[in-house]
């Protein structure tokens, strides 16, 4: 697989900052930000706004997510953000779950995939089991060893979000499915730059915020449903989602018939002239990179920074659970309180999560940032 050159003239990021902070949030191609400008801007002329306006701009999202992702573009919908999309599965199986039945999480998840199901076991009377952090960064083994006949819901991202410790879906799809559960993917931290085999994986859900690794303005996210769940109560009734829509003259001979595949799910609002236009932009640009491509040049760079964390005593996390974009490596020793103020000082920006460092790169990253990033390592982790 080839390696991308460094795509920094397709981001507006200054030739001094050295961003390595994508699962926090990744910047905008350029071409998006005018697009958000352009759409916002737009509202001065509402005449100009007609009523394919409201529904074909999503359409062309369904179709670029099926292009990108896999699946069948009436498997996807619009929504605003990931706890939008958890909040909609887990309403739909708090009328399924009952006493007995568990729903298996991971430990330290990030909130938006535990709350969910948080709720649904209180409403229920489902219990929330949560795999606790294997010492060896095993995630999947931990998870196999967890679901049981009385799984009913298994609820998993591709790699944990601290860290970037990577799942193996596909067997733990095999072991849901074994079962007779349900598996739910949220995938926050990896849809965009990690590969991933949806027709073979299969999941009943998946849900990605995009502002991360999809190249999504803030605000708008990537919800899937697979065929046997069209039928399922939304978590909001908009009319944007209901048969004949698109004839306004007729909105009020109301119909309780939704549109076709997933669109039920659709967020309402959903072809905002802003947020739609430069998330289309983003999934035009996954499918020109290549999803595998991506992951390929996005490895090359983080084990370059794993190469230059080692010698200094850190750990990252070990190469078989290794995402190919996230890398997390802890310190032998206590890290100073202010580590990312000081690289911040440095125009270096990194996560912290706990005594252990998160590099997220993408394709913006330049030989000069690595060198930067270098010479602070060696100058604040002698």
């Amino acid at each position: 697989m080839k390696l991308l050159p460094t795509q920094r003239h397709l981001f507006d990021i200054p030739q001094d900052i050295a961003y390595f902070n994508c699962a926090y949030n990744a910047p905008l191609l350029r071409e998006a930000g005018a697009a958000l400008t352009e759409g916002a801007l737009s509202k001065c002329h509402p005449w100009n706004r007609t009523p394919s306006d409201f529904f074909e701009p999503a359409e062309e999202f369904r179709r670029l997510a099926a292009q990108a992702f896999g699946g069948d573009a009436d498997c996807y919908a619009v929504i605003p953000s990931a706890s939008y999309g958890t909040s909609a599965v887990g309403r739909i199986f708090e009328t399924i779950l009952s006493k007995g039945d568990e729903i298996l999480g991971l430990d330290e998840a990030f909130p938006s995939n535990y709350l969910p199901w948080l709720r649904a076991s209180e409403t229920t009377g489902a219990k929330l089991i949560i795999a606790p952090t294997p010492q060896d960064l095993d995630w999947t083994r931990t998870v196999l060893d967890r679901i049981t006949t009385k799984t009913k819901l298994v609820a998993v991202p591709n790699c944990h979000w601290t860290n970037g410790a990577i799942l193996d879906l596909e067997a733990i799809a095999d072991a849901t499915r074994s079962v007779g559960a349900s598996l739910v993917l949220e995938v926050t931290q990896s849809l965009g730059a990690v590969p991933l085999d949806l027709d073979r994986v299969r999941p009943d859900f998946m849900i990605a915020a995009g502002y991360k690794w999809l190249l999504f303005p803030y605000g708008l996210s990537l919800f899937y449903a697979a065929p046997q769940w069209h039928h399922a109560r939304p978590l909001e009734e908009t009319w944007l989602g209901r048969d004949g829509a698109e004839a306004f003259e007729n909105l009020v001979n109301y119909t309780d018939q939704y549109q076709p595949g997933a669109r039920r799910f659709d967020m309402g609002q959903k072809s905002i002239p802003t947020l739609l236009p430069a998330g289309l932009i983003g999934l035009r640009q996954l499918g020109d990179w290549g999803i595998e491509t991506i992951a390929t040049s996005l490895r090359s760079i983080n084990e370059r920074i794993a190469q230059l964390l080692e010698p200094v005593g850190f750990q990252p996390v070990p190469e078989a659970f290794r995402s190919p974009h996230i890398l997390g490596a802890s310190s032998e020793k206590a890290l100073s309180p202010s580590i990312t103020a000081d690289l911040a000082a440095r125009k270096i920006y990194i996560s912290r999560r706990g005594n252990a460092l998160r590099f997220a790169p993408h394709l913006h990253v330049t030989e000069s940032d690595l060198e930067q990033l270098a010479d602070a390592i060696k100058t604040l982790c002698p």
